[in-house]
């Protein structure tokens, strides 16, 4: 029978300092990032009110790591589409939406390595290209469905903002096709 193990409890005191319960040491952040990244579980309670803030601890933690010189995962125009979803009718929606991609891309994981690995071995280039093409028309399906709901609320201004995003999107979908032919040899 499979042992359940129980979350490690960390308390966050006022002087914003966080404190391990299972190790009984002070942690930081970073700790706190290499745990979720080694697969470790762990709450975080306000020590003063026990309220459970480890959905904001978490957060603060992306927040870090966005900050981080070449460490950025979330796309600028990612951020502001998630930020219109806050108080729209679509909310209720996203989290599980995210979730279920979230968990199909690392499903994936495995396999893009193994592409990657054939790709920079010599053999399988067109693999890899094929599946990043496939990818990105996934997410754009995906950023697809909820278009309808973001357009009809935009103002001018946004008009013109999301056109700039597009534009830079697309130079930076050409400059990475660009690397990915320089690595290709073509």
């Amino acid at each position: 029978m499979a042992e359940t193990k129980e979350p490690v409890t960390i308390k966050k005191y006022a002087n914003r300092r966080l404190y391990n319960t299972g190790t009984s040491t002070y942690v930081t952040l970073e700790d706190l990032a290499a745990m979720v990244k080694s697969g470790e579980d762990f709450v975080v309670y306000d020590a003063k009110s026990s309220e459970d803030i480890t959905r904001s601890v978490l957060a603060q933690i992306i927040f870090e790591q966005e900050n981080k010189e070449g460490q950025s995962l979330l796309p600028i125009t990612f951020l502001r589409q998630l930020i219109r979803f806050y108080g729209d009718s679509m909310q209720m929606l996203v989290p599980r939406y995210l979730e279920a991609s979230i968990d199909s891309l690392t499903r994936e994981q495995g396999k893009f390595r193994e592409q990657m690995a054939q790709a920079f071995g010599g053999v399988g280039f067109g693999a890899m290209e094929d599946q990043v093409r496939r990818n990105m028309e996934m997410f754009e399906k995906t950023f697809a469905m909820f278009a309808p709901f973001a357009r009809g609320e935009k103002t001018a201004g946004d008009k013109a903002r999301s056109g700039d995003d597009i534009d830079e999107l697309k130079r930076q979908v050409d400059e990475m096709q660009k690397r990915i032919d320089k690595l290709g040899g073509k």
